[in-house]
Protein backbone atom coordinates (compact mmCIF):
# COMPACT_ATOMS: atom_id res chain seq x y z
CA UNK A 1 0.00 0.00 0.00
CA UNK A 2 1.29 3.44 -0.91
CA UNK A 3 2.10 5.60 2.08
CA UNK A 4 0.20 8.92 1.97
CA UNK A 5 2.92 10.72 3.86
CA UNK A 6 5.46 9.81 1.17
CA UNK A 7 3.08 11.25 -1.43
CA UNK A 8 3.11 14.52 0.50
CA UNK A 9 6.90 14.51 0.56
CA UNK A 10 7.01 13.76 -3.17
CA UNK A 11 4.66 16.64 -3.98
CA UNK A 12 6.77 18.99 -1.86
CA UNK A 13 9.86 17.99 -3.86
CA UNK A 14 8.02 18.49 -7.16
CA UNK A 15 6.72 21.89 -6.04
CA UNK A 16 10.13 23.10 -4.85
CA UNK A 17 12.26 21.44 -7.57
CA UNK A 18 14.85 20.63 -4.94
CA UNK A 19 15.34 17.97 -2.31
CA UNK A 20 17.13 20.45 -0.04
CA UNK A 21 14.37 23.05 -0.43
CA UNK A 22 11.63 20.51 0.26
CA UNK A 23 13.57 19.25 3.28
CA UNK A 24 13.80 22.79 4.69
CA UNK A 25 10.07 23.34 4.14
CA UNK A 26 9.10 20.07 5.75
CA UNK A 27 11.59 20.30 8.60
CA UNK A 28 13.38 17.11 7.50
CA UNK A 29 16.96 16.38 6.60
CA UNK A 30 17.74 16.02 2.87
CA UNK A 31 18.71 12.39 3.46
CA UNK A 32 15.29 11.68 5.02
CA UNK A 33 13.52 13.22 2.01
CA UNK A 34 15.69 11.21 -0.38
CA UNK A 35 14.88 8.05 1.53
CA UNK A 36 11.11 8.74 1.28
CA UNK A 37 11.47 9.24 -2.49
CA UNK A 38 13.43 6.01 -2.89
CA UNK A 39 10.85 4.00 -0.96
CA UNK A 40 7.95 5.63 -2.86
CA UNK A 41 9.50 4.70 -6.20
CA UNK A 42 9.96 1.15 -4.93
CA UNK A 43 6.31 1.02 -3.71
CA UNK A 44 4.98 2.23 -7.06
CA UNK A 45 7.52 0.46 -9.25
CA UNK A 46 7.91 3.71 -11.18
CA UNK A 47 10.66 6.23 -11.88
CA UNK A 48 9.23 9.46 -10.52
CA UNK A 49 12.11 11.98 -10.54
CA UNK A 50 15.37 12.59 -12.34
CA UNK A 51 18.36 14.83 -11.77
CA UNK A 52 18.41 18.19 -13.56
CA UNK A 53 21.41 20.36 -12.78
CA UNK A 54 21.55 20.90 -9.04
CA UNK A 55 17.90 20.06 -8.60
CA UNK A 56 15.41 17.40 -9.57
CA UNK A 57 12.42 17.35 -11.90
CA UNK A 58 9.58 14.88 -12.12
CA UNK A 59 9.47 12.44 -14.98
CA UNK A 60 6.40 12.44 -17.20
CA UNK A 61 5.03 9.62 -15.05
CA UNK A 62 6.07 11.53 -11.95
CA UNK A 63 4.05 14.59 -13.04
CA UNK A 64 0.97 12.41 -13.53
CA UNK A 65 1.52 10.77 -10.15
CA UNK A 66 1.96 14.17 -8.48
CA UNK A 67 -1.30 15.41 -10.05
CA UNK A 68 -3.27 12.36 -8.93
CA UNK A 69 -1.61 12.48 -5.52
CA UNK A 70 -2.96 16.01 -5.12
CA UNK A 71 -6.50 14.75 -5.65
CA UNK A 72 -5.96 11.87 -3.22
CA UNK A 73 -4.47 14.12 -0.54
CA UNK A 74 -7.26 16.66 -0.97
CA UNK A 75 -9.85 13.90 -0.50
CA UNK A 76 -7.95 12.64 2.53
CA UNK A 77 -7.93 16.14 4.00
CA UNK A 78 -11.69 16.33 3.53
CA UNK A 79 -12.05 12.91 5.14
CA UNK A 80 -9.90 13.91 8.09
CA UNK A 81 -11.99 17.06 8.49
CA UNK A 82 -15.15 14.93 8.42
CA UNK A 83 -13.72 12.59 11.05
CA UNK A 84 -12.80 15.58 13.23
CA UNK A 85 -16.34 16.95 12.88
CA UNK A 86 -17.83 13.61 13.89
CA UNK A 87 -15.43 13.31 16.82
CA UNK A 88 -16.17 16.86 18.00
CA UNK A 89 -19.92 16.49 17.50
CA UNK A 90 -20.37 18.90 14.58
CA UNK A 91 -21.86 16.20 12.37
CA UNK A 92 -23.10 12.64 12.62
CA UNK A 93 -25.82 11.47 15.03
CA UNK A 94 -26.39 11.91 18.75
CA UNK A 95 -29.04 9.96 20.68
CA UNK A 96 -30.58 11.51 23.79
CA UNK A 97 -32.87 9.61 26.16
CA UNK A 98 -34.91 11.28 28.89
CA UNK A 99 -37.91 10.80 31.18
CA UNK A 100 -41.14 12.70 30.52
CA UNK A 101 -40.95 15.60 32.98
CA UNK A 102 -37.32 16.36 32.11
CA UNK A 103 -38.26 16.17 28.45
CA UNK A 104 -41.01 18.73 28.89
CA UNK A 105 -38.96 21.18 30.96
CA UNK A 106 -35.45 20.93 29.52
CA UNK A 107 -35.24 19.08 26.21
CA UNK A 108 -37.01 21.50 23.80
CA UNK A 109 -34.86 24.60 24.57
CA UNK A 110 -31.65 22.56 24.84
CA UNK A 111 -32.17 20.76 21.53
CA UNK A 112 -33.17 24.03 19.86
CA UNK A 113 -29.80 25.47 20.87
CA UNK A 114 -27.86 22.35 19.83
CA UNK A 115 -29.46 22.22 16.37
CA UNK A 116 -28.56 25.88 15.86
CA UNK A 117 -24.95 25.53 17.02
CA UNK A 118 -24.39 22.11 15.39
CA UNK A 119 -26.50 22.24 12.20
CA UNK A 120 -24.87 19.14 10.71
CA UNK A 121 -25.69 16.97 13.72
CA UNK A 122 -28.76 14.71 13.69
CA UNK A 123 -30.44 14.38 17.09
CA UNK A 124 -32.27 11.14 17.92
CA UNK A 125 -34.64 11.81 20.84
CA UNK A 126 -36.06 8.96 22.91
CA UNK A 127 -38.58 9.05 25.70
CA UNK A 128 -37.46 6.46 28.24
CA UNK A 129 -41.00 5.15 28.74
CA UNK A 130 -41.09 4.18 25.04
CA UNK A 131 -37.66 2.55 24.86
CA UNK A 132 -37.78 -1.20 24.18
CA UNK A 133 -35.14 -3.82 24.91
CA UNK A 134 -33.87 -3.83 21.31
CA UNK A 135 -33.21 -0.08 21.32
CA UNK A 136 -29.46 0.70 21.29
CA UNK A 137 -28.05 2.36 24.40
CA UNK A 138 -28.21 6.17 24.08
CA UNK A 139 -25.25 8.52 23.89
CA UNK A 140 -26.81 10.74 26.56
CA UNK A 141 -29.42 9.69 29.11
CA UNK A 142 -31.13 11.88 31.69
CA UNK A 143 -32.49 9.63 34.41
CA UNK A 144 -33.81 9.40 37.95
CA UNK A 145 -31.46 7.54 40.24
CA UNK A 146 -32.85 4.10 40.95
CA UNK A 147 -34.17 3.63 37.41
CA UNK A 148 -33.03 0.50 35.57
CA UNK A 149 -30.23 1.31 33.13
CA UNK A 150 -28.51 -0.73 30.45
CA UNK A 151 -24.89 -1.44 31.40
CA UNK A 152 -23.52 -2.73 28.09
CA UNK A 153 -21.53 0.46 27.47
CA UNK A 154 -19.19 2.38 29.75
CA UNK A 155 -20.69 5.71 30.82
CA UNK A 156 -19.68 8.77 32.79
CA UNK A 157 -22.37 9.78 35.30
CA UNK A 158 -22.93 13.45 36.18
CA UNK A 159 -25.29 14.28 39.09
CA UNK A 160 -27.63 17.17 38.25
CA UNK A 161 -29.91 17.94 41.17
CA UNK A 162 -31.99 16.65 44.06
CA UNK A 163 -35.52 17.75 43.29
CA UNK A 164 -38.25 18.26 45.93
CA UNK A 165 -41.89 17.25 45.56
CA UNK A 166 -45.03 19.34 45.93
CA UNK A 167 -48.65 18.49 46.54
CA UNK A 168 -51.11 19.67 43.88
CA UNK A 169 -54.44 20.76 45.40
CA UNK A 170 -57.63 22.42 44.19
CA UNK A 171 -57.46 26.16 44.91
CA UNK A 172 -60.49 25.89 47.18
CA UNK A 173 -58.92 23.09 49.26
CA UNK A 174 -58.68 23.68 53.01
CA UNK A 175 -54.84 23.55 52.86
CA UNK A 176 -54.39 25.59 49.68
CA UNK A 177 -53.47 28.82 51.48
CA UNK A 178 -50.49 27.22 53.27
CA UNK A 179 -46.89 28.15 52.44
CA UNK A 180 -45.99 24.51 53.06
CA UNK A 181 -47.83 21.36 54.06
CA UNK A 182 -46.71 18.49 56.29
CA UNK A 183 -46.94 15.09 54.63
CA UNK A 184 -48.89 13.75 57.62
CA UNK A 185 -51.68 16.28 56.91
CA UNK A 186 -52.47 14.44 53.67
CA UNK A 187 -53.24 11.07 55.28
CA UNK A 188 -57.01 11.41 55.04
CA UNK A 189 -57.03 12.87 51.52
CA UNK A 190 -58.22 11.12 48.36
CA UNK A 191 -54.98 10.44 46.51
CA UNK A 192 -54.57 10.36 42.74
CA UNK A 193 -51.74 8.05 41.68
CA UNK A 194 -49.64 9.38 38.79
CA UNK A 195 -47.18 6.55 38.23
CA UNK A 196 -48.80 3.14 37.84
CA UNK A 197 -45.42 1.81 36.69
CA UNK A 198 -44.35 2.12 40.35
CA UNK A 199 -40.93 3.48 39.55
CA UNK A 200 -38.40 5.33 41.74
CA UNK A 201 -40.36 8.61 41.51
CA UNK A 202 -43.40 6.99 43.09
CA UNK A 203 -41.23 5.27 45.69
CA UNK A 204 -39.99 8.66 46.91
CA UNK A 205 -43.59 9.62 47.70
CA UNK A 206 -44.30 6.33 49.45
CA UNK A 207 -41.12 6.61 51.57
CA UNK A 208 -42.12 10.09 52.73
CA UNK A 209 -45.60 8.87 53.65
CA UNK A 210 -44.16 5.89 55.52
CA UNK A 211 -41.88 8.24 57.46
CA UNK A 212 -44.99 10.28 58.34
CA UNK A 213 -46.67 7.10 59.66
CA UNK A 214 -49.15 6.15 56.95
CA UNK A 215 -49.55 4.73 53.47
CA UNK A 216 -51.68 6.71 51.01
CA UNK A 217 -54.91 5.29 49.65
CA UNK A 218 -55.03 5.82 45.91
CA UNK A 219 -58.56 6.25 44.61
CA UNK A 220 -57.55 6.93 40.99
CA UNK A 221 -54.60 5.51 39.04
CA UNK A 222 -53.13 7.44 36.13
CA UNK A 223 -50.03 6.96 33.96
CA UNK A 224 -48.39 10.39 34.15
CA UNK A 225 -48.21 13.64 36.09
CA UNK A 226 -50.23 15.71 33.61
CA UNK A 227 -53.19 13.32 33.75
CA UNK A 228 -53.01 13.09 37.53
CA UNK A 229 -53.07 16.88 37.79
CA UNK A 230 -56.08 17.05 35.46
CA UNK A 231 -57.99 14.80 37.86
CA UNK A 232 -57.10 17.18 40.70
CA UNK A 233 -58.42 20.06 38.60
CA UNK A 234 -61.69 18.15 38.31
CA UNK A 235 -61.92 17.91 42.10
CA UNK A 236 -61.25 14.16 42.37
CA UNK A 237 -58.48 14.45 44.98
CA UNK A 238 -54.85 15.51 45.45
CA UNK A 239 -51.63 14.29 43.87
CA UNK A 240 -47.95 14.56 44.78
CA UNK A 241 -45.41 15.26 42.04
CA UNK A 242 -41.81 16.47 41.71
CA UNK A 243 -41.49 20.15 40.81
CA UNK A 244 -40.61 19.39 37.18
CA UNK A 245 -43.79 17.35 36.90
CA UNK A 246 -46.01 20.36 37.53
CA UNK A 247 -45.62 21.82 34.06
CA UNK A 248 -48.26 24.44 33.29
CA UNK A 249 -50.84 23.99 36.01
CA UNK A 250 -54.56 24.44 35.31
CA UNK A 251 -55.92 27.67 36.83
CA UNK A 252 -58.06 25.78 39.36
CA UNK A 253 -55.14 24.09 41.16
CA UNK A 254 -52.09 25.15 43.12
CA UNK A 255 -48.79 23.43 44.05
CA UNK A 256 -47.56 23.68 47.65
CA UNK A 257 -44.17 22.46 48.97
CA UNK A 258 -44.16 19.38 51.24
CA UNK A 259 -42.25 19.12 54.51
CA UNK A 260 -41.70 16.73 57.43
CA UNK A 261 -40.34 15.01 55.41
CA UNK A 262 -39.86 16.51 51.94
CA UNK A 263 -39.92 13.78 49.29
CA UNK A 264 -37.08 14.17 46.81
CA UNK A 265 -35.68 12.43 43.76
CA UNK A 266 -32.13 12.61 42.45
CA UNK A 267 -31.65 13.35 38.77
CA UNK A 268 -28.44 12.61 36.89
CA UNK A 269 -27.22 12.37 33.32
CA UNK A 270 -24.90 9.75 31.89
CA UNK A 271 -22.82 10.09 28.74
CA UNK A 272 -20.81 7.57 26.77
CA UNK A 273 -17.21 7.52 27.97
CA UNK A 274 -16.06 7.41 24.33
CA UNK A 275 -17.65 10.84 23.78
CA UNK A 276 -15.71 12.71 26.45
CA UNK A 277 -14.12 15.01 23.84
CA UNK A 278 -17.35 15.48 21.86
CA UNK A 279 -18.20 19.18 21.80
CA UNK A 280 -21.94 18.63 21.30
CA UNK A 281 -22.11 16.33 24.35
CA UNK A 282 -20.21 18.87 26.43
CA UNK A 283 -22.60 21.58 25.26
CA UNK A 284 -25.66 19.51 26.23
CA UNK A 285 -24.23 19.07 29.73
CA UNK A 286 -23.52 22.80 29.96
CA UNK A 287 -27.05 23.70 28.87
CA UNK A 288 -28.57 21.23 31.34
CA UNK A 289 -26.66 22.82 34.20
CA UNK A 290 -27.62 26.31 32.99
CA UNK A 291 -31.34 25.45 33.00
CA UNK A 292 -31.06 23.91 36.46
CA UNK A 293 -29.20 26.97 37.78
CA UNK A 294 -31.90 29.26 36.39
CA UNK A 295 -34.54 27.14 38.09
CA UNK A 296 -32.72 27.38 41.41
CA UNK A 297 -32.59 31.17 41.14
CA UNK A 298 -36.36 31.35 40.97
CA UNK A 299 -37.83 32.27 44.34
CA UNK A 300 -39.52 29.44 46.20
CA UNK A 301 -41.55 27.34 43.81
CA UNK A 302 -42.27 30.15 41.35
CA UNK A 303 -43.39 28.63 38.11
CA UNK A 304 -45.17 25.70 39.72
CA UNK A 305 -48.14 27.77 40.79
CA UNK A 306 -50.70 29.01 38.31
CA UNK A 307 -51.63 32.67 38.56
Amino acid sequence: MIDLHRLRVFRAVVADGSINGAAATLGYTPSAVSQHLTVLQRETGLSLIERHGRGVVPTAVGRAIAHEAGRVLESMAEFESFVADVRDGHTGRLSVCYFASAGSAWIPPIIATITTEFPGLRIDLRLVELVVDATPDPDIEIFVEGSPLATSTEYDVHPLLEEPYVVVLPRDHRLADRAEIKVSELEAERWVDNDVARGPCREATLRACAAAGFMPTFHIETHDYATGIRFVAEGVGITVVPVLGCGQLPPTVIAVPLVDPTPTRRIAVRTRATLRSNLAVARVLELLRDHIAIGRLEAGFAGTQST
